[in-house]
């Protein structure tokens, strides 16, 4: 398959699950600042937002006050933040226009729809709109995307870089997600005594649906150390960092050629790492420091695929 086909498949996919994901890390903070108890004026939670994404230094430049609904604003509609929902959808759409004959009729609808409806949104149309709504609708749009690609895709190459794109984002920004938000909240949470403690951990469980999952693997209260193992060690847990680079690991070897030696040993070192790896050693060597190290070589494999099999960026 044509370099640049690959790179619009495997971009559309990424914009789309950071789009995503994106809404998953606004409404954790959004329904913690509504728990009893909690300061929704509290500046600590949206400059995690920030810093999560990187972008705490273009935030910084806008002048705007650091308040929930000045970083939503930012983080979702700003039209010169690159990572924008607003600017994900819209980068989705248009790598998915430039491969419009490889798709299947009902991508290329649910994309294009998807971004005729945020299109128009204003800051003032946000305001008006129920967060939570606004957000379980970007969440079901890249639900809708990912099962209508499954659902009606040949499952060739093409298919392939598109998954492979969707595992890669979705890696680094569960990987994000829980070192922001594991620190923020466990002074907060030794012994999970208060009902406060108990919905926070809830909503961080929820961000990335696993809060019935949780549930199901371990039938007992939520605790820090259980959320970390079930969000990257355990491999049946879909957005965990393990089943991640399950995918990643073996769509590389299907897609191999004689120049992807170098991001498949990556893939397969840091699947290793996961797939061998264990709660107490990564907790003795730091979570914080761990997460930090595993964002680092995911940056760096992504970098790998785009040298092997995408356009080269231009220099």
């Amino acid at each position: 398959m044509l370099s640049r086909t690959a790179d619009h498949l495997y971009w559309m996919a990424r914009y789309t699950e950071r789009a995503e994901n994106t809404v998953r890390m606004l409404d954790v903070s959004y329904r913690m600042s509504l728990l009893p108890g909690a300061n929704g004026g509290d500046t600590e939670s949206w400059s995690a937002i920030l810093d999560i994404s990187e972008l705490s230094e273009a935030f910084a430049r806008t002048g705007r006050p650091l308040s929930a609904c000045d970083v939503i604003e930012f983080v979702v509609l700003d039209r010169d933040n690159p990572s924008s929902v607003w600017n994900c959808l819209r980068a989705a759409r248009e790598n998915a226009h430039a491969v419009r004959g490889t798709l299947t009729a009902e991508m290329w609808e649910t994309t294009n729809a998807t971004w005729l409806e945020i299109r128009d949104m204003t800051p003032q149309k946000l305001r008006a709109t129920d967060l939570g709504e606004f957000f379980e609708w970007v969440k079901f749009r890249s639900h809708l995307l990912r099962g209508v690609t499954f659902g009606t895709m040949l499952h060739d190459e093409a298919f392939k870089f598109v998954r492979l794109g969707t595992f890669l984002e979705r890696a680094d920004n569960t990987a994000r997600l829980l070192d922001v938000k594991y620190h923020s909240l466990l002074p907060k949470a030794e012994g999970l005594t208060s009902s406060t403690d108990f919905y926070q951990w809830g909503a961080l469980l929820r961000s990335v649906s696993a809060f019935e999952t949780y549930r199901h693997v371990y039938r007992d209260v939520i605790t820090p150390y259980k959320v970390a193992e079930l969000l990257i060690l355990n491999a049946d847990m879909p957005r965990s960092l393990h089943a991640c680079l399950d995918e990643i690991n073996g769509i590389l070897g299907e897609v191999a050629s004689i120049h992807s030696a170098e991001a498949a040993r990556q893939a397969g070192e840091l699947h290793a790492t996961l797939h061998y790896g264990r709660m107490d050693d990564i907790f003795d060597a730091g979570l914080h420091p761990w997460l930090e190290r595993f964002l680092v070589r995911v940056n760096r494999l992504g970098d790998s695929i785009g040298e092997n099999f995408l356009v080269p960026v231009a220099a």
